[in-house]
This record gives structure tokens, sequence and C-alpha cells, in this order.
């Protein structure tokens, strides 16, 4: 049966799960270091492992879901079962991730971190490859496919900013409720940390029920599950597709670097007794220009530039605003609006790449088709999901090994008082962490537009030339 085309309605009630399931995911991967690291005190380095472990096993966790899903028939179809149950068993794993008990031995801190963090991990998958796995049993391909993979992608952008905005601001205020007046400043961050879990996995329920009601499935799809042979084999015979994925990873592990660290540079450098209202100033105004960048910022240097062209615009954007950053470490952090100018270019330039490094993907579907004569985009889309995992778990590795080398973790937790944690901080910690967070990005930035330089040759004008030549094939 031919799919109807999708109401306004429900483009956005399936816009609204991505914000919900990003929320989510952005708590956990910005903020599951800090939370046992920095305020249980588990050892930065086990917490390194313990991350980069359980990204490496979703390399195989991820295709075992998708022939799961590929093999589910059901009355309500074969997506939605799964997107429910993987929502409702994700939520309640991510309110009891950050729900441990802070009295736990630190080996037992680090079982209950692995524990529950790997099995954040099997439950997101078992709700994100049906999410985006679902596209094509209830839309019609082309432009309207398209375009609903770029507004989920967005609003996913729209997702992961607000929790970057308001997480910290939000767990400080439930700590200082007159209810937990008389506990610690770890303390009050622990449990704001726990109330605010449960608010985002409420809301994460919320937002997915509505996708599920809204969309219905108008067709059986066969849905081709990527084995890890398959991503291989796949990157082996598709060098462009290869070049796209190296420098997702280059580019997501210098953001993730940052967006691991930028906590502490406030918390233990930037310092302050106010240190978090000035980190939820910066990401709000970080959040908003990311927003805006895919919104509106995107569209606009589209008309007057190309695909390629705009990528190279993005990665010298982020290379400045590391480079700004570093230097107004040394130079003035008297206020937190000065930091806005190294934000710019960070969070404009990050906000665009999440959409185009989507496009350069797809185009590598073409290409394949053209070399190899088979359409991997099964394979393709699956292999995205991986090495943005992959490249959140290498960095969450550096950031702790970082944070082990400089021996950043909680100042003093016995206090009810506000304290300003920087003072306590030697120079070379501070030297060192800032380093790390900008210097490292800046070398896998520029190592990420030597490689495209050198091997993605998917212009505009190629891209014709290859639709041209498919449309030949397809006619004889």
């Amino acid at each position: 049966m031919e799919n109807k085309k999708l109401t306004v309605g429900e483009k956005a009630a399936y816009g609204i799960g991505a914000v919900g399931k990003d929320m989510v995911y952005m708590l956990s991967a910005s903020y599951v270091l800090y939370y046992f690291q920095d305020l249980l005190g588990v050892n930065s380095v086990a917490m390194g492992i313990i991350l980069l472990a359980a990204r490496v096993f979703d390399a195989f966790n991820d295709p075992i879901m998708g022939i799961v899903v590929a093999k589910t028939h059901t009355r309500w179809g074969r997506f939605r079962p799964w997107l429910f149950i993987g929502t409702i068993t994700n939520a309640v794993v991510l309110f009891v991730m950050f729900a441990c008990p802070p009295d736990m031995t630190p080996s037992g801190l680090v079982a209950y971190a692995a524990v529950t963090y790997i099995l954040w991990g099997i439950t997101y998958t078992m709700m994100d490859i049906p999410y985006w796995s679902m596209i094509p049993a209830f839309t019609k391909g082309g432009s309207e496919r398209e375009g609903l993979t770029t507004l989920a992608r967005s609003c996913a952008g729209v997702g992961s900013a607000l929790v970057t905005i308001f997480t910290v601001k939000i767990i400080q205020t439930i700590g200082n409720l007159p209810a937990f007046e008389n506990l610690s400043g770890a303390a009050r961050e622990i449990v704001g940390f726990k109330w605010f879990a449960l608010i985002i996995a409420v809301l994460f329920v919320v937002f997915i029920t509505v996708t599920c009601l809204a969309i219905k499935e108008q067709s059986l799809v066969d849905m081709k599950s990527a084995s890890v042979g398959d991503m291989f084999r796949a990157l082996i015979s598709n060098d462009q597709a290869m070049t796209v994925v190296i420098a997702i990873v280059l580019i997501n592990c210098s953001i993730y670097i940052t967006s691991n660290l930028v906590i502490y540079f406030f918390k233990y450098d930037f310092g302050g007794t106010g240190w978090g209202d000035s980190y939820t100033l910066f990401n709000m105004f970080g959040g908003a220009i990311q927003i805006l960048s895919m919104m509106l910022f995107y569209p606009v240097l589209r008309l007057f530039l190309s695909d390629v062209k705009i990528f190279y615009v993005c990665l010298a954007s982020a290379i400045t605003g590391y480079a700004t950053l570093f230097i107004i470490a040394f130079v003035n952090m008297s206020s937190v609006y000065i930091l806005f100018i190294p934000a710019f270019f960070i969070f404009a330039a990050n906000g665009v790449l999440q959409v185009i490094t989507t496009v350069f993907l797809a185009n590598t579907v073409d290409y394949g088709e053209l070399k190899n004569s088979r359409r991997d985009e099964s394979v393709i889309f699956s292999m995205q999901t991986f090495v943005v995992k992959l490249a959140s778990g290498v960095a969450a590795f550096v950031a702790s090994i970082c944070l082990q080398l400089n021996s950043l973790q909680r100042g003093n937790a016995d206090t009810t008082e506000k304290i300003d944690y920087s003072l306590n901080v030697a120079e070379s910690s501070k030297l060192g962490l800032r380093m790390t967070m900008t210097i490292l990005p800046v070398i896998g930035l520029a190592i990420a537009i030597v490689v495209f330089r050198k091997k993605y040759i998917l212009t505009d004008e190629k891209l014709s030339e290859i639709s041209a030549q498919l449309d030949e094939k397809k006619r004889r």
C-alpha cells in the first residue's frame, strides 16, 4: 500500500520524539563522567574505561538490535513496540543511574557505574534503532523522507541544547530547596541530579508516547540490518563513506572532549562561588546559537556556498573559537560574557556540522551505488549512529585521563556554604585542563580538514554527474 503524505502534525510528533531522545542522550553523554567522578569520587580512569568499553560494546549491540527489530511482527507494527519498550526501560535506567547511593564503597561505586551505564546504552539502542529505521515505513521516498530526517536531526539538536543549557542551573536549584539545606555542596548536586534525571525521564516517555500515537506504520518495509562486517565492507568498498566517517569521528571527538570538560573549566578554572550561574549563561548563549545555526545559518549559507565550502567554513570557525578561548583564559576571565566570543564560533560551527555531515553521508550512498552497483543506504546510516557513540566514548576516555593527570576532582564536599573551588587548584592543573579542551580539539579538526581536502570528491557538480549516470543506468 502506498504511504500517504505526512501531515504537519505527524512531522511535529516525530520531531518531538527526537527532542526527548536527545535530551536523554546529552544528559548521559555530558554529565555521567562529572556525576560519578567529581561528585561521587569514582576514579577518573576507571570511569573513562567504563565509558569507552560501553561504546565498543555498542558495535555489537546495535546490529543485534537491528536484527531483532527486523524480525518483529505485531499488530502495532515492527518499530513502535520496540520504540516504546526501549523508551520505558531507558527512562527507568537513566533515573537509577543518577540515583546512585553515595555511601557505597569505592569498588561498589565502580560496579554500579559500569552496570547502569552499560544497561543505559543497551536500552537506548532498543529505542534509537527503531526510531531512525521506521522512517521508510511511514514516508514516501525522496524529498519527504530527506526533509523528515533533517527535521528530526534538527529537533535532536534542540533536545541536546536544552539539556546543555539548563542542567546545572536546575540541579543547583533543586539542591538549594529547604528540604536539602543541611546537605553539603556535593551532596546537594547529587540530589539535584537524581531528581533532574527523573524529570528528563518523564519528559522522554511523554514525548516518545506522542510519537508512537501519532505515527502509523503504513507499510512493511524491508529493513536490512547492518552487521559489523557489513559496515566494514561498506567502508572498504566506498572511499567517500570512509572519508566522511573519519571526519565525523574526528569532529565529534573534538567536540565531546570539550563538552565533557567545560563544566570542570567553569568549576575549577573560571571559578567563583557562582560558577554554576556562569556555566548556565555560557551554555544558554551557546545552545541558542547552535539551534539558530541548524535552523537558520545553514539554510542561509547554502544559498551562497556549496556544502563542501560550508564544511570548511565551519571547521575554521570552530578552530577560531578554540584558539580564542585558549587566549582569553590567560588574558581576561573577569566576566562570562567575554567567553561568548569563542562560544559563538564553536556552537555555530557545531550546529551546522551536525546537519552537514548527515548530508555528506547521504551523498556517499549514491556514489557507492554507482561504483559498486549496490545501494548500502541502511548500512551507511547505521554506521553514523555507531561512530558518533564511539567518538563520545573516546572523548570521555581522553577527558578522564586529563582529569587524572591534573588531579581535578571534587573540592571540599563537607561544607554547606558556597565556596570557590578554583582557589585550591594548582595553576599547572588549570593549564593542563585548558590545553586538553582547546588544543586537542584544534588538532583533531585540523586533521579532519586535511583528510577531507585530500579524499572527498563529491562536490555539487560531481553529485549531479553521478545522479545523471545513475538515471542513465536505470533507463537501460
